[in-house]
């Protein structure tokens, strides 16, 4: 079975997650959210406290809130915390990293980390996540992917280098520090037109490292698949569908 994301190293994890740095408008505009069945399932009964790990603009931080929880945020982007702050003024937002939230020990119930474990490198994230959970308390990481299973979905991610994409034998790799993981999987379908599918393509670390050439290039891949080979008017909404993979382990 495989374990784990890419094979980054870590300058390599640094240099693509660069890509995340600025645009936090746009993400927050374009990016799907999560289904709660996700937030759901990861949160524990009596859970009080949470923080929002590589929170970016907040999309997992909205469920983690509309569950009745109080919820710290930490991003190492201050363009995507102030979308954050802007939409989510109640949290506590700050610049930190996975491997450095700069939080108090002990401090929370539950942390998640949503779409950025792979930006993470994974046994110094976990040393610190422990450090800042409760014992006994929650590590959630959580992944939307693109439902490949399906032939057009996967045709069209490969147009659009995503890299969110299910792998069946996907099991993330965390440290010593936690015990009993296990994963849960939500099937969905996010709404959008072929336009807001464009905008979700430019939202991705490939298409925002690219070359203008490049990015020419994979749009009007998109415009011909999604248009002329699919038959989709520009106006039409399409049903996208997704998984979201979450996982859940326990401070040992």
């Amino acid at each position: 079975m495989a374990r784990g994301g890419p094979r980054l190293d870590h300058g390599r994890r640094r240099e693509l997650g660069q890509s995340f740095q600025d645009g936090g408008e746009h993400y927050q505009r374009v990016r799907p959210g999560y289904p709660g069945e996700s937030a759901d399932w990861l949160i524990p009964a009596g859970a009080r406290d949470a923080v929002d790990v590589g929170a970016g603009t907040g999309k997992f931080t909205a469920l983690l809130l509309e569950r009745g929880l109080t919820v710290a945020a930490v991003d190492p982007s201050g363009d995507m915390l102030g979308q954050l702050r802007a939409h989510y003024p109640e949290v506590s937002a700050t610049q930190g990293t996975a491997e450095a939230t700069g939080l108090t020990s002990s401090a929370f119930d539950v942390v998640s980390v949503a779409q950025a474990w792979h930006w993470c490198d994974p046994l110094p994230a976990s040393t610190e996540l422990a450090r800042i959970l409760r014992p006994g308390g929650t590590l959630g990481l959580t992944w939307n992917q693109l439902d490949t299973s399906i032939p057009w979905v996967h045709r069209l991610s490969r147009i659009m280098h995503a890299g969110d994409v299910y792998k069946p034998g996907f099991r993330p790799v965390v440290g010593p520090e936690f015990e009993g993981l296990e994963s849960h999987v939500t099937r969905w379908e996010d709404s959008l037109s072929t336009a807001e599918i464009m905008e979700l393509t430019k939202s991705r670390s490939y298409y925002l490292r690219a070359t203008e050439a490049i990015r020419g290039k994979v749009l009007a891949n998109l415009d011909w698949y999604l248009h002329e080979n699919l038959g989709h008017d520009a106006d039409a909404d399409i049903s996208l569908p997704y998984l979201t993979l979450t996982w859940r382990a326990a401070k040992a």
